[in-house]
Protein backbone atom coordinates (compact mmCIF):
# COMPACT_ATOMS: atom_id res chain seq x y z
CA UNK A 1 0.00 0.00 0.00
CA UNK A 2 1.60 3.67 -1.15
CA UNK A 3 2.28 5.65 2.28
CA UNK A 4 2.62 8.87 2.45
CA UNK A 5 6.19 10.63 2.71
CA UNK A 6 7.62 12.69 5.51
CA UNK A 7 7.43 16.19 4.78
CA UNK A 8 11.03 17.71 5.03
CA UNK A 9 12.65 20.60 4.59
CA UNK A 10 16.13 22.16 4.34
CA UNK A 11 15.36 23.99 7.39
CA UNK A 12 15.25 20.47 9.11
CA UNK A 13 19.40 20.08 10.02
CA UNK A 14 18.62 23.44 12.76
CA UNK A 15 14.56 23.57 13.28
CA UNK A 16 13.29 20.10 13.96
CA UNK A 17 13.90 19.22 17.66
CA UNK A 18 13.12 15.55 17.48
CA UNK A 19 12.88 12.76 14.63
CA UNK A 20 15.73 12.06 11.74
CA UNK A 21 17.52 15.19 10.14
CA UNK A 22 19.61 15.31 6.74
CA UNK A 23 22.81 17.53 7.29
CA UNK A 24 26.29 17.78 6.31
CA UNK A 25 29.21 17.63 8.88
CA UNK A 26 30.19 21.19 8.88
CA UNK A 27 25.77 21.26 9.35
CA UNK A 28 26.10 19.10 12.03
CA UNK A 29 29.06 21.37 14.22
CA UNK A 30 26.67 24.10 13.38
CA UNK A 31 23.82 22.51 15.20
CA UNK A 32 25.92 22.15 18.48
CA UNK A 33 25.16 25.74 19.81
CA UNK A 34 21.29 24.97 18.93
CA UNK A 35 21.17 22.39 20.93
CA UNK A 36 22.78 23.36 23.85
CA UNK A 37 20.48 26.32 24.54
CA UNK A 38 17.70 24.71 24.42
CA UNK A 39 18.63 22.23 26.56
CA UNK A 40 20.32 25.31 28.82
CA UNK A 41 16.16 26.61 27.91
CA UNK A 42 14.53 23.68 28.91
CA UNK A 43 16.38 23.45 32.47
CA UNK A 44 15.54 27.09 33.04
CA UNK A 45 19.14 28.10 32.33
CA UNK A 46 19.43 31.68 31.14
CA UNK A 47 22.74 31.39 28.86
CA UNK A 48 24.16 32.86 25.41
CA UNK A 49 26.62 31.50 23.43
CA UNK A 50 29.53 33.03 21.36
CA UNK A 51 31.63 31.07 18.26
CA UNK A 52 34.89 32.57 17.28
CA UNK A 53 37.97 30.88 15.12
CA UNK A 54 39.22 30.58 11.86
CA UNK A 55 38.45 28.48 9.00
CA UNK A 56 40.59 26.07 7.32
CA UNK A 57 40.26 22.79 5.46
CA UNK A 58 38.44 20.56 7.15
CA UNK A 59 36.94 23.22 8.44
CA UNK A 60 36.96 25.33 5.30
CA UNK A 61 33.07 26.01 4.95
CA UNK A 62 32.39 26.07 8.19
CA UNK A 63 32.12 30.00 8.92
CA UNK A 64 29.28 29.76 5.71
CA UNK A 65 27.34 27.33 7.53
CA UNK A 66 27.30 29.61 11.07
CA UNK A 67 25.96 32.50 8.66
CA UNK A 68 23.61 30.13 6.95
CA UNK A 69 22.12 29.56 10.70
CA UNK A 70 21.84 33.17 11.24
CA UNK A 71 17.83 33.04 11.90
CA UNK A 72 18.17 30.78 14.12
CA UNK A 73 21.22 31.84 15.93
CA UNK A 74 19.64 35.64 16.70
CA UNK A 75 16.17 33.61 18.51
CA UNK A 76 18.70 31.85 20.76
CA UNK A 77 21.17 34.35 21.74
CA UNK A 78 24.13 32.95 19.95
CA UNK A 79 26.46 35.12 18.34
CA UNK A 80 29.02 34.55 15.50
CA UNK A 81 32.27 36.44 15.13
CA UNK A 82 34.70 35.03 12.89
CA UNK A 83 38.53 35.66 14.36
CA UNK A 84 41.29 38.06 12.28
CA UNK A 85 43.33 35.18 13.47
CA UNK A 86 42.95 31.55 15.47
CA UNK A 87 44.84 33.25 18.44
CA UNK A 88 42.54 36.56 19.10
CA UNK A 89 39.41 34.28 18.29
CA UNK A 90 40.57 31.92 21.38
CA UNK A 91 41.43 35.27 23.40
CA UNK A 92 37.49 36.52 22.73
CA UNK A 93 36.30 32.50 23.47
CA UNK A 94 38.60 33.21 26.98
CA UNK A 95 36.63 36.56 27.47
CA UNK A 96 33.13 34.56 27.68
CA UNK A 97 34.03 32.77 30.74
CA UNK A 98 34.55 35.92 32.85
CA UNK A 99 31.37 37.40 32.19
CA UNK A 100 29.82 36.15 35.47
CA UNK A 101 32.87 37.41 37.40
CA UNK A 102 31.82 41.08 37.96
CA UNK A 103 28.27 42.57 38.51
CA UNK A 104 25.70 43.46 35.62
CA UNK A 105 25.84 40.02 33.73
CA UNK A 106 22.52 39.69 32.09
CA UNK A 107 23.27 35.87 31.12
CA UNK A 108 23.64 32.72 33.98
CA UNK A 109 26.58 31.96 31.80
CA UNK A 110 28.12 32.05 28.01
CA UNK A 111 28.60 29.06 25.99
CA UNK A 112 32.45 29.41 24.47
CA UNK A 113 33.05 27.60 21.19
CA UNK A 114 35.90 28.41 19.25
CA UNK A 115 37.34 26.86 15.63
CA UNK A 116 40.87 26.04 13.69
CA UNK A 117 42.55 23.91 11.56
CA UNK A 118 45.43 22.03 13.61
CA UNK A 119 47.86 24.32 12.53
CA UNK A 120 45.47 26.95 14.28
CA UNK A 121 45.88 25.27 17.29
CA UNK A 122 49.91 25.21 17.14
CA UNK A 123 49.28 29.38 16.90
CA UNK A 124 47.08 29.18 19.92
CA UNK A 125 49.03 27.39 22.03
CA UNK A 126 49.64 30.13 24.55
CA UNK A 127 46.26 31.47 24.48
CA UNK A 128 44.38 28.30 24.80
CA UNK A 129 47.18 26.89 27.74
CA UNK A 130 46.01 30.46 29.91
CA UNK A 131 43.06 29.90 29.16
CA UNK A 132 42.24 26.09 30.03
CA UNK A 133 44.26 26.40 33.32
CA UNK A 134 42.37 29.90 34.53
CA UNK A 135 39.17 27.68 33.54
CA UNK A 136 35.74 27.93 32.89
CA UNK A 137 31.66 29.61 33.79
CA UNK A 138 30.10 26.74 35.80
CA UNK A 139 26.76 27.63 33.54
CA UNK A 140 29.28 28.40 30.43
CA UNK A 141 31.72 26.50 29.57
CA UNK A 142 34.61 25.96 26.65
CA UNK A 143 34.01 23.57 23.28
CA UNK A 144 36.84 24.18 21.13
CA UNK A 145 36.66 22.48 17.78
CA UNK A 146 39.75 21.13 15.78
CA UNK A 147 39.89 19.74 12.49
CA UNK A 148 43.22 17.39 11.64
CA UNK A 149 44.00 16.29 8.33
CA UNK A 150 45.85 13.31 8.84
CA UNK A 151 46.04 12.40 5.13
CA UNK A 152 47.43 15.97 4.16
CA UNK A 153 44.45 16.00 1.95
CA UNK A 154 44.49 20.03 1.64
CA UNK A 155 47.25 20.89 4.43
CA UNK A 156 51.10 21.61 3.34
CA UNK A 157 51.90 18.85 6.16
CA UNK A 158 49.96 15.65 7.53
CA UNK A 159 48.48 17.56 10.78
CA UNK A 160 47.34 15.75 14.25
CA UNK A 161 46.33 18.48 16.85
CA UNK A 162 46.19 15.40 19.58
CA UNK A 163 49.73 16.30 21.33
CA UNK A 164 49.89 19.62 20.96
CA UNK A 165 46.15 19.76 22.95
CA UNK A 166 47.80 17.06 25.56
CA UNK A 167 50.92 19.63 25.95
CA UNK A 168 48.20 22.07 26.87
CA UNK A 169 46.22 19.59 28.96
CA UNK A 170 43.14 20.16 27.27
CA UNK A 171 40.83 17.04 27.48
CA UNK A 172 39.95 15.46 24.39
CA UNK A 173 36.77 13.79 22.94
CA UNK A 174 36.93 12.19 19.68
CA UNK A 175 33.44 11.23 17.15
CA UNK A 176 33.47 8.90 15.04
CA UNK A 177 31.13 10.09 12.70
CA UNK A 178 28.77 12.83 11.83
CA UNK A 179 26.09 11.07 13.67
CA UNK A 180 28.14 11.50 16.71
CA UNK A 181 29.08 15.56 16.29
CA UNK A 182 26.45 16.67 18.20
CA UNK A 183 26.41 14.45 20.82
CA UNK A 184 30.17 14.68 21.43
CA UNK A 185 29.86 18.48 21.38
CA UNK A 186 27.07 18.41 24.14
CA UNK A 187 29.46 16.63 26.17
CA UNK A 188 32.16 18.85 25.69
CA UNK A 189 30.35 21.54 26.73
CA UNK A 190 28.69 19.96 29.72
CA UNK A 191 31.70 18.88 31.09
CA UNK A 192 33.78 22.05 30.56
CA UNK A 193 31.25 23.17 32.66
CA UNK A 194 31.33 20.51 35.35
CA UNK A 195 35.43 20.41 35.38
CA UNK A 196 36.76 23.96 34.47
CA UNK A 197 38.26 22.59 31.30
CA UNK A 198 38.02 23.73 28.12
CA UNK A 199 36.87 20.67 25.91
CA UNK A 200 38.18 19.62 22.19
CA UNK A 201 36.20 17.78 19.72
CA UNK A 202 38.45 16.62 17.43
CA UNK A 203 37.66 15.88 13.63
CA UNK A 204 39.01 14.78 10.57
CA UNK A 205 38.59 15.02 6.90
CA UNK A 206 37.14 11.54 6.82
CA UNK A 207 34.31 12.64 9.28
CA UNK A 208 33.75 16.09 8.51
CA UNK A 209 33.27 16.12 5.06
CA UNK A 210 30.59 14.24 5.13
CA UNK A 211 26.42 13.83 4.72
CA UNK A 212 23.75 11.52 6.24
CA UNK A 213 20.68 11.23 8.05
CA UNK A 214 21.66 11.58 11.28
CA UNK A 215 18.30 10.53 14.69
CA UNK A 216 18.07 13.73 16.53
CA UNK A 217 17.30 11.30 19.55
CA UNK A 218 20.89 11.05 20.48
CA UNK A 219 20.77 14.85 21.25
CA UNK A 220 18.42 14.04 23.99
CA UNK A 221 20.66 11.83 26.36
CA UNK A 222 21.16 12.80 29.76
CA UNK A 223 23.58 14.18 30.96
CA UNK A 224 24.85 13.03 34.85
CA UNK A 225 26.98 14.86 36.79
CA UNK A 226 29.24 12.71 38.98
CA UNK A 227 28.14 13.23 43.13
CA UNK A 228 30.67 13.32 45.98
CA UNK A 229 31.08 9.74 45.65
CA UNK A 230 32.84 9.58 42.44
CA UNK A 231 34.75 13.40 42.82
CA UNK A 232 35.86 15.38 45.54
CA UNK A 233 35.81 19.35 44.49
CA UNK A 234 38.67 21.34 46.20
CA UNK A 235 37.55 23.78 47.96
CA UNK A 236 35.93 26.95 45.95
CA UNK A 237 35.58 24.29 42.94
CA UNK A 238 37.73 23.95 39.97
CA UNK A 239 35.97 27.28 37.45
CA UNK A 240 37.57 30.64 36.53
CA UNK A 241 38.11 33.39 39.29
CA UNK A 242 38.83 36.71 40.12
CA UNK A 243 42.67 37.35 41.89
CA UNK A 244 43.87 34.06 41.21
CA UNK A 245 47.46 33.10 41.61
CA UNK A 246 49.48 30.84 39.02
CA UNK A 247 50.41 28.21 41.19
CA UNK A 248 47.29 27.78 42.63
CA UNK A 249 45.77 28.31 38.98
CA UNK A 250 47.94 25.50 38.42
CA UNK A 251 47.64 23.08 41.38
CA UNK A 252 43.84 23.12 40.77
CA UNK A 253 44.50 21.92 37.29
CA UNK A 254 46.94 19.04 37.97
CA UNK A 255 45.45 17.69 40.91
CA UNK A 256 41.61 18.28 40.25
CA UNK A 257 40.50 19.08 36.79
CA UNK A 258 41.63 16.63 34.69
CA UNK A 259 40.37 13.86 37.41
CA UNK A 260 37.10 15.74 37.66
CA UNK A 261 36.76 15.32 33.56
CA UNK A 262 37.43 11.36 34.47
CA UNK A 263 34.97 11.34 36.49
CA UNK A 264 32.14 12.64 33.88
CA UNK A 265 33.19 10.53 31.56
CA UNK A 266 33.07 7.54 33.65
CA UNK A 267 29.90 8.71 34.73
CA UNK A 268 28.01 9.26 31.16
CA UNK A 269 29.85 6.21 29.24
CA UNK A 270 31.58 8.30 27.15
CA UNK A 271 34.24 5.17 26.34
CA UNK A 272 32.24 1.67 25.79
CA UNK A 273 32.29 -1.78 25.44
CA UNK A 274 31.01 -2.53 22.23
CA UNK A 275 31.38 -5.97 22.14
CA UNK A 276 32.65 -8.51 24.75
CA UNK A 277 33.13 -11.97 25.51
CA UNK A 278 32.61 -15.00 28.00
CA UNK A 279 36.48 -16.41 27.26
CA UNK A 280 38.09 -13.25 26.41
CA UNK A 281 41.72 -13.15 25.20
CA UNK A 282 42.32 -10.88 22.68
CA UNK A 283 41.23 -7.07 23.04
CA UNK A 284 41.06 -4.49 19.99
CA UNK A 285 41.19 -0.50 21.38
CA UNK A 286 40.11 2.26 18.85
CA UNK A 287 38.42 5.93 18.56
CA UNK A 288 37.17 8.17 16.00
CA UNK A 289 37.75 7.48 12.33
CA UNK A 290 39.53 4.36 13.60
CA UNK A 291 36.57 2.60 14.87
CA UNK A 292 35.04 2.76 11.82
CA UNK A 293 37.90 1.20 9.68
CA UNK A 294 38.18 -1.53 12.71
CA UNK A 295 34.50 -2.34 12.25
CA UNK A 296 34.42 -2.59 8.38
CA UNK A 297 38.01 -4.62 8.80
CA UNK A 298 35.81 -6.89 11.13
CA UNK A 299 32.78 -7.35 8.86
CA UNK A 300 35.69 -7.73 6.25
CA UNK A 301 37.06 -10.57 7.92
CA UNK A 302 33.62 -12.26 8.40
CA UNK A 303 33.93 -11.61 12.33
CA UNK A 304 30.50 -10.78 13.76
CA UNK A 305 29.41 -9.74 17.31
CA UNK A 306 28.78 -13.62 17.81
CA UNK A 307 32.42 -14.92 16.42
CA UNK A 308 33.80 -12.34 18.73
CA UNK A 309 32.25 -13.99 21.79
CA UNK A 310 33.08 -17.57 20.19
CA UNK A 311 36.85 -16.40 19.61
CA UNK A 312 37.38 -14.19 22.72
CA UNK A 313 37.86 -11.09 21.23
CA UNK A 314 36.83 -7.97 23.22
CA UNK A 315 36.30 -4.75 21.47
CA UNK A 316 36.66 -1.02 23.58
CA UNK A 317 35.54 2.45 21.51
CA UNK A 318 37.13 5.08 23.47
CA UNK A 319 35.30 8.25 23.14
CA UNK A 320 37.81 10.25 25.45
CA UNK A 321 41.37 10.16 23.97
CA UNK A 322 43.21 12.39 26.76
CA UNK A 323 43.50 12.08 29.61
CA UNK A 324 42.23 8.08 29.17
CA UNK A 325 39.76 7.21 31.61
CA UNK A 326 41.53 4.16 33.97
CA UNK A 327 38.71 2.67 35.48
CA UNK A 328 37.17 1.51 32.29
CA UNK A 329 40.06 0.30 30.22
CA UNK A 330 41.81 -1.15 33.26
CA UNK A 331 38.51 -3.21 33.65
CA UNK A 332 38.33 -3.91 30.26
CA UNK A 333 41.94 -5.41 29.67
CA UNK A 334 41.61 -7.70 32.62
CA UNK A 335 42.25 -11.04 31.94
CA UNK A 336 43.52 -10.51 28.19
CA UNK A 337 46.33 -12.23 26.96
CA UNK A 338 46.91 -9.39 24.25
CA UNK A 339 45.55 -5.87 23.03
CA UNK A 340 45.41 -3.80 19.38
CA UNK A 341 45.35 -0.67 19.61
CA UNK A 342 44.17 0.54 16.28
CA UNK A 343 44.75 4.82 16.09
CA UNK A 344 45.34 7.16 13.40
CA UNK A 345 49.32 8.66 12.99
CA UNK A 346 51.44 8.97 16.35
CA UNK A 347 50.22 7.10 19.34
CA UNK A 348 47.54 8.59 22.25
CA UNK A 349 46.07 5.71 23.64
CA UNK A 350 48.44 3.68 23.01
CA UNK A 351 51.49 5.06 25.71
CA UNK A 352 48.74 6.30 28.13
CA UNK A 353 47.61 2.11 28.24
CA UNK A 354 50.98 0.84 28.31
CA UNK A 355 51.70 3.55 31.69
CA UNK A 356 48.58 2.43 33.22
CA UNK A 357 49.51 -1.11 33.22
CA UNK A 358 53.32 -1.62 33.40
CA UNK A 359 53.46 -1.94 37.08
CA UNK A 360 51.07 -4.76 36.87
CA UNK A 361 52.20 -7.87 37.76
CA UNK A 362 53.90 -9.80 34.58
CA UNK A 363 51.22 -12.59 34.67
CA UNK A 364 48.19 -10.26 34.37
CA UNK A 365 49.96 -7.52 32.49
CA UNK A 366 48.36 -8.54 28.40
CA UNK A 367 50.86 -7.93 25.36
CA UNK A 368 50.13 -4.20 23.80
CA UNK A 369 50.57 -3.68 19.96
CA UNK A 370 49.84 -0.97 17.97
CA UNK A 371 52.35 1.05 16.19
CA UNK A 372 54.90 -1.54 17.13
CA UNK A 373 54.68 -5.20 17.80
CA UNK A 374 56.94 -6.52 20.90
CA UNK A 375 59.48 -7.14 18.99
CA UNK A 376 59.45 -3.82 18.22
CA UNK A 377 58.35 -4.49 14.56
CA UNK A 378 56.32 -1.98 12.18
CA UNK A 379 52.72 -2.77 12.55
CA UNK A 380 50.51 0.02 12.01
CA UNK A 381 51.78 3.16 10.32
CA UNK A 382 52.71 6.27 11.79
CA UNK A 383 52.43 8.55 8.96
CA UNK A 384 49.27 10.02 7.27
CA UNK A 385 46.10 7.91 7.60
CA UNK A 386 45.29 3.79 7.57
CA UNK A 387 43.70 1.63 4.83
CA UNK A 388 40.32 -0.12 6.25
CA UNK A 389 42.74 -3.45 4.57
CA UNK A 390 45.48 -2.32 6.88
CA UNK A 391 43.16 -2.40 9.62
CA UNK A 392 42.42 -6.20 8.32
CA UNK A 393 45.79 -7.40 7.72
CA UNK A 394 47.00 -6.70 11.33
CA UNK A 395 43.85 -7.82 13.33
CA UNK A 396 43.62 -11.29 10.94
CA UNK A 397 47.72 -11.14 11.73
CA UNK A 398 47.03 -11.16 15.56
CA UNK A 399 44.47 -13.52 15.95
Amino acid sequence: MAQALRKVSLKDKYELDEGTAYMSGLQALTRIPIVQRRRDIAAGLNTAAFISGYRGSPLGGYDRELERARKQFEELNIKFLPGVNEDLAATAVWGTQQVNLLPGAEVDGVIGIWYGKSPGVDRSGDVIRHANANGTAPKGGVLAIVGDDHGCKSSTLPCQSDHALYAMMVPQLYPASLREFVEYGILGIEMSRYSGCWTALKVTSETVETSGTVDLTREKRQIIMPGDADFTMPPGGVHIRLNDTPRDIDYRLQNFKLFACHAFARKNKIDQVIWDSPKPRFGIITSGKSYGDTMQALTDLGITEQVAKDIGLRLYKVGMTWPLEPQGVQSFVEGLEEILIVEEKRELIEYQLKQQIFNWDAKRRPVVVGKYDEHRNRLLPLHNDQSVGLVARVIAQRI
